[in-house]
């Protein structure tokens, strides 16, 4: 019996040696993109490409683990089993050596690895082939030949260990057993680990340099997780055809040209950033009161001294999507997220990107799993330089089930914003927080209500975060925007598709923020990009959605969101709420706002089908 387990762990285990194996011969293939990465890089390479690795062996391994079980019980003819598995095996092998010697010639190109676009160019087989130099297709399949080889040639020999024979009731139900403990191990594999993200692309980002996270990609997952991504985004809302929404999308459009110069409200040009997104931070909650006591005392305050925006809204109502939106002023989707489409998501124009070019310093914190929804590979490869999460911290405390609380890492984000500023370097520095969601557990006692309860711990830690930042020298040349990734149902009677649902606070406060100043004019979270840079003499063009809110004549000033099948519009003049799954609007108090929705939703999977 002992033989069916060691066979297991041996197929695992060179499977896992199969896809590592990949990481040197990808780096060495583009030696010149790899020279500055040094002994150091190559190991964290293959190191941090481990958790993909595994999956992938994980994945391989499911068949034998049955086939082992079953073998417990009943007697399988040896030819039956050694035929099965030999051409499972050579199967992996192959389709393995095919997607890896692919890759290593698309990579050049694409400057991405493999994914499921590939299958595009296959619907038209005459046609690619025609692109593919001959010595070309002679080099790579030399490469897939070499690369199979070996492999097969290892699962042969571990197929001898395999023992087909049944081993009896008394030792096949303890077996059984072991065969099953195996399988939760191999499950993990599968999953990624016991972490809140599961497997996914950006669980082996770990640099800002790109070439490294990518080379830290196993290829066979980039491909095999991206099959379920090829879709007809353009053709996903065909509302106008595409002559008459590029021309509604024009006069919307957020990069067109301005009549004059922004309005300041920063008397500092360069100022050191401080984009702190509030996790759940809804203004309905930040408005609530229990008993006559405020929920939110701290935002109240801040609202009051810093550049506040009466009429802002979310884009959407997941963390991801939102912040997608706040960063890279991209209009949130309704049933996917750009951010969990790497080869999409890279593409779009960043203020990290934007601020990096202009020599500011990147750095994003969050007490939690960056990993989660892919959020690393966005960033990494959005221009945030230096990612700092739950993995990267020691604190004496205890993490919660979603990483460290807001107490901790507000400290922890004070003390860092601080010693930026002690730099002399310009900076950019984000903060995520995580108290304030789901399951609401934290160490704070202060209103009956879990929901309210957690908010105003939130609410407690970013106030005495600002305070510390007040009372240091950093204060003087700094912008902190405080915004919100979405809202919350509160009062729990709130529709999930309504405009005050997705209703959401920002503030601009610092010692940068030339006067406080309230701000009516509506706007959302796309809209920040373009306003921010605008106050820095940035230059925002390749932010086609964002909208300068301090621009003289803007084009029409309205807030945009979508939820999972639909979208809602609200400006001065009114608010339009649409259900596409039910093709009909939900709320029409003016009817206009409709066309301004369906424009800008189309326009947003148009664009994403071009990414």
């Amino acid at each position: 019996m002992r033989r069916k387990f060691a066979f297991l762990v041996t197929v695992f285990c060179a499977t896992v040696l199969a896809m590592a194996v990949q990481k040197p011969v990808f780096m060495a293939w583009y030696a010149a993109e790899a020279a500055g990465a040094g002994f150091g890089g190559w190991m964290e390479v293959l190191w941090h490409g481990l958790t993909l690795d595994m999956t992938v062996a994980g994945y391989v391994t499911a068949l034998p683990l049955l086939a082992v079980l079953l073998s417990l019980w009943v007697r399988i003819p040896e030819r039956v089993w050694r035929g099965v598995l030999t051409a499972y095996f050579a199967l992996i092998a192959v389709v393995t050596a095919v997607i890896f010697a692919v890759d290593v010639a698309l990579y050049e190109h694409w400057g991405f690895r493999i994914d499921a676009t590939v299958l595009i160019y296959l619907s038209d087989p005459e046609e690619a082939m025609a692109s593919v130099d001959f010595w070309l297709g002679v080099r790579q399949t030399l490469l897939a030949a070499a690369y199979a080889a070996p492999m097969l040639w290892a699962y042969c020999r571990i197929l001898r260990i395999f023992d087909g024979r049944p081993v009896g009731w008394r030792l096949a139900l303890p077996g059984s057993l072991v065969v099953v403990v195996l399988a939760g191990f191999d499950f993990l594999a599968i999953r990624g680990g016991l972490g809140a993200s599961v497997a996914n692309v950006s669980k082996v980002y770990f640099s800002p340099v790109p070439f490294l996270n990518h080379a830290a990609t196993n290829p066979v997952f980039s491909f095999l997780s991206s099959l379920g991504d090829r879709a007809d985004y353009a053709g996903e809302y065909p509302f106008f055809d595409e002559e008459t929404r590029a021309a509604k999308f024009d006069a919307l459009r957020g990069n067109g040209p301005a009549a004059g110069p922004t309005e300041r409200v920063l008397d500092t040009l360069r100022p050191n950033v401080v984009i702190v997104i509030l996790e759940s931070f809804a203004r309905t909650v930040m408005d609530a009161e229990v008993d006559g006591e405020p929920v939110m005392p701290n935002m109240q305050r801040l609202k009051r001294e810093g550049v506040w925006f009466e009429n802002f809204f979310a884009n959407s109502f997941r963390t991801d999507r939102g912040e997608v939106a706040i960063l890279s002023g991209f209009p949130a989707q309704t049933r996917m997220s750009i951010m969990k489409l790497p080869a999409k998501s890279r593409n779009l124009p960043s203020v990290a990107r934007s601020l990096a070019g202009e020599g500011y310093k990147t750095s994003f914190a969050y007490g939690g799993d960056l990993n989660f929804t892919n959020q690393a590979s966005y960033m990494y490869a959005t221009g945030w330089q230096e990612l700092i999460w739950q993995k990267d911290l020691r604190f004496d405390a205890p993490a919660s089930d979603w990483g460290y609380d807001d107490r901790l890492m507000c400290d922890w984000f004070a003390d860092r914003v601080i010693a930026l500023s002690e730099s002399r370097e310009p900076f950019l520095a984000g903060l995520l927080t995580l108290s304030s969601h789901t399951p609401f557990d934290v160490p704070y006692a202060k209103f009956d209500d879990r929901v309210l309860n957690a908010m105003a711990f939130s609410d407690d830690c970013v106030g005495k975060m600002i305070d510390r930042l007040k009372a240091s020298p950093a204060w003087e040349n700094l912008l902190v925007v405080l915004v919100a990734d979405h809202g919350y149902p509160y009062p729990r009677t709130l529709a999930y598709n309504e405009p005050l649902r997705h209703r959401i606070p920002m503030i601009w406060t610092g010692g940068a923020v030339a006067r406080p100043r309230v701000v009516e004019d509506y706007a959302s979270q796309i809209d920040i990009a373009a306003t921010l840079l605008a106050q820095l003499g940035v230059p925002h063009d390749d932010f086609d959605y964002s909208k300068d809110i301090f621009a003289p004549t803007p084009p029409r000033k309205f807030a945009y969101y979508a939820f999972n099948d639909g979208f809602g519009v609200v400006d001065a003049s009114g608010e339009a709420v649409w259900d596409a799954t039910g093709g009909r609007a939900v709320t029409e108090t003016n009817p206009e706002l409709l066309d301004v929705g369906r424009t800008m939703l189309q326009t947003t999977y148009v664009d994403i089908g071009r990414r």
